[in-house]
């Protein structure tokens, strides 16, 4: 063979080597970055200290489909187990998402492998698990809801369901738009980085209850205006809806401490905010600023160690599960048409 010829081959299968070496390195640095855990001091608890949470719509809808179909099946897929094996497998990048890795985990364990077997070498999965089950652990399972009487309209019946027992922030009926602009810059106050998702709407368009749980947070803030927040009965989420009306900001049955039902009206959208002055309409388009906020240690609740995720295609996903409101005319409230009991929640309502 011709030396020159040779050495060129060489040179590239070095050059392809180095390539692979670098990639790989990268992939297991882009990782270990991900995966931060901190220690409280006063406990010596150890818990994660950061989540970057990048789930594709498509794949979260299929997740959950193929969760709600397999329940009372012989092997029950559940949902964030899927998620979660997904993202060990792309280092938390799912815009490597594809179907058919999806469709290849379902198969093993369709086929008798265990999450457990199929998880055991992947370095990760744990942090992923306990990540993606404190965001999406509790949007889907057993639930009772009040449905249409079919033999009588006006009536109503209570049915059992399995699936998502979550709900969108805004009201059925109502129409909003978005887009992911989770991570863009704001200025007023100070420069920061805008922590949730704005959902354009009309002024008093009816604020929805994601989920059940308690009202830890209601108010003025000069950056939100009114808004309102809400701890999940874990404790692992905080939701906070932010930019309610002026005037009738909050449902009258509101107040902090208040147990909420997830579709339970809330409140009313509006522009307020961006002011140290109390009811002050600042923002130039009326919208709901909705923000969650995930907590595995108390101390991180308020601080440098928040934890807020990028709720965009969760709002999408939630557009399948929206509450139906009607107005009292002489409260001038609207209540949500159709309860709801969730059996585990540990809440008697």
């Amino acid at each position: 063979m011709n030396k020159r010829i040779f050495k060129i081959l060489i040179a590239f299968v070095l050059i392809i080597s180095l390539i692979t070496v670098s990639a790989a390195t990268f992939y297991k640095f882009q990782t270990s970055q991900a995966i931060k855990v901190a220690t409280n001091p006063n406990t010596d608890k150890k818990f994660i200290k950061w989540v970057e949470f990048n789930a594709s719509y498509a794949a979260m809808e299929k997740a959950l489909s193929l969760d709600v179909k397999s329940h009372d099946k012989p092997v029950q897929l559940h949902w964030v187990e899927l998620l979660a094996y997904l993202a060990t497998k792309y280092g938390g990048d799912f815009k490597k998402y594809k179907a058919k890795d999806m469709d290849e985990l379902v198969e093993k364990l369709n086929n008798g492998e265990t999450i457990e077997q199929l998880t055991s070498k992947m370095k990760y999965y744990n942090y992923y698990y306990e990540a993606y089950d404190a965001i999406l652990g509790n949007f889907v399972g057993e639930y009772d809801i009040q449905v249409k009487d079919p033999n009588n309209s006006e009536n109503k019946q209570w049915v059992k369901k399995y699936g998502l027992k979550s709900f969108s922030p805004i009201a059925k009926g109502y129409s909003f738009s978005h887009y992911d602009d989770f991570g863009t810059g704001r200025t007023f106050g100070y420069k920061r980085k805008h922590l949730g998702n704005d959902l354009m709407g009309s002024i008093g368009t009816p604020i929805i209850a994601v989920e059940s749980g308690i009202v830890e947070v209601m108010g003025w803030n000069m950056y939100g205006g009114w808004r309102i927040g809400i701890r999940s009965f874990d404790q692992k989420r905080y939701y906070y809806y932010a930019h309610l009306r002026k005037d009738r900001p909050f449902h009258s049955d509101m107040y902090e401490g208040k147990i909420v039902r997830a579709g339970d009206v809330i409140g009313y959208l509006g522009m307020t905010g961006y002011s140290t002055r109390e009811n002050v309409n600042n923002i130039t388009t009326p919208h709901l600023h909705f923000g969650m906020q995930i907590i595995f240690d108390e101390s991180q609740k308020e601080g440098v160690n928040e934890i807020w995720i990028d709720v965009y295609n969760i709002v999408n996903l939630l557009q399948k599960n929206r509450s139906a409101v009607i107005k009292d005319d002489e409260t001038r409230d609207y209540y949500r048409v159709y309860d709801i009991i969730e059996p585990n929640s540990g809440y008697d309502f």
